[in-house]
């Protein structure tokens, strides 16, 4: 153990990594800033042989080509992504898998096609109950040897905004996002938009797949079976400010007036109120929400900090339109998700 870290837990944080906090900057994320988190290891895949297929409980199954998919009507969606684990490495105790502190997220122009016409077309009988995404990446977890594999109720799968993207930014998907083909499901934590992905199946029983039913559940002990993991709670990060530390990353700026900015989000619905502090959560200061680049997306804020000299603890939080907001710490769980505590940044003003 070093500083707490395992050497499995460093060789996972080795093959992912988060989004530098500075690259806030960017309402769009430049590609290789964005997050990545792969499970097992990253296929290697034939365009020309690929095909995805959707079959199960369907009238008319599919087969179709990159080719094929390229053809129809193409929707590109600027959505915000985050992993369940953002913020797993600052909880108390601390799981043990990818440490991640805030940085696993990143906003990016999603292309493809609309998923829901593709099941109009394949026919759902009227027993469907659940879509189920298959992948081509194989490992072994929780001692299972699986395909990476995760369900959507039909209902859910539907959604006018869930996509099969195979475009990212403008190019072609990185074979670490998935080439040539992932699913796109905004608003829902990462994990559950499968990457690489061949097989669309739709069953008729609830899908008991590893990464349904044992991972990715929020669960407060080794024998509670939990509750799934789904939207994304709600989340602002500032920009740090000023000048880091190399090892520390502590903040160092000048005194007067700075103006905070940063990003919030939340996968249940918009966000309608960003506030800062800049008194490690003493005293609470409304921030400038500015227009996300779109409904799925991360919004901007600001605010303007007359810093004087001295220690400061800077803090935010954001509050969505269902009500929901960050607490300053939430409940511990097993898996270590959905940890949207609040941010803090220790500056030094000079």
């Amino acid at each position: 153990m070093t500083a707490g870290i395992s050497l499995n837990e460093l060789q996972l944080a080795a093959r992912n990594h988060g989004m530098p906090l500075e690259a806030l900057k960017h309402e769009i994320t430049p590609l290789g800033l964005h997050y990545l988190l792969v499970h097992y290891d990253i296929p290697v895949v034939d365009p020309a042989t690929w095909r995805l297929t959707i079959g199960g409980r369907v009238r008319s199954p599919l087969e179709l080509s990159l080719d094929d998919l390229e053809a129809r009507a193409a929707v590109t969606a600027a959505v915000t992504m985050e992993c369940a684990g953002n913020g797993r490495a600052l909880l108390e105790p601390r799981p043990v898998s990818q440490p991640w502190l805030s940085e696993a997220v990143g906003t990016a122009e999603w292309t493809g096609v609309a998923l829901a016409p593709l099941l109009a077309e394949a026919g759902l009988e009227d027993d469907a109950v659940e879509v189920v995404f298959t992948g081509l990446d194989r490992g072994v977890e929780g001692g299972v040897e699986q395909l990476y594999e995760r369900s959507l109720t039909v209902d859910d799968a539907a959604r006018d905004d869930v996509l099969l993207a195979y475009a990212c930014n403008g190019v072609p998907l990185p074979p670490q996002h998935g080439f040539p083909l992932r699913l796109l499901v905004p608003g829902w934590y990462g994990m559950t938009s499968v990457k690489w992905l061949h097989r669309i199946t739709v069953v008729d029983e609830p899908f008991t797949g590893y990464q349904m039913v044992t991972g990715y559940r929020m669960r407060t002990g080794d024998d509670d079976p939990g509750t799934p993991i789904t939207r994304i709670e709600p989340r602002a990060l500032l920009a740090p400010p000023g000048i880091p530390d190399f090892m520390t990353r502590r903040r160092f700026l000048d005194a007067g007036v700075q103006r905070l900015e940063g990003r919030a989000w939340s996968g249940w619905g918009p966000i309608e109120r960003v506030e800062v502090s800049t008194d490690g959560g003493g005293t609470w200061n409304a921030a400038t929400v500015g227009d996300p680049p779109g409904p799925a997306a991360w919004s901007p804020f600001a605010f303007d900090w007359d810093a004087t000299a001295g220690e400061h603890v800077l803090c935010v939080r954001a509050h969505d339109a269902t009500g929901r907001s960050q607490p300053d710490a939430p409940p511990w769980n097993v898996g270590g998700y959905s940890n949207n505590a609040l941010q803090r940044i220790a500056v030094t003003v000079r």
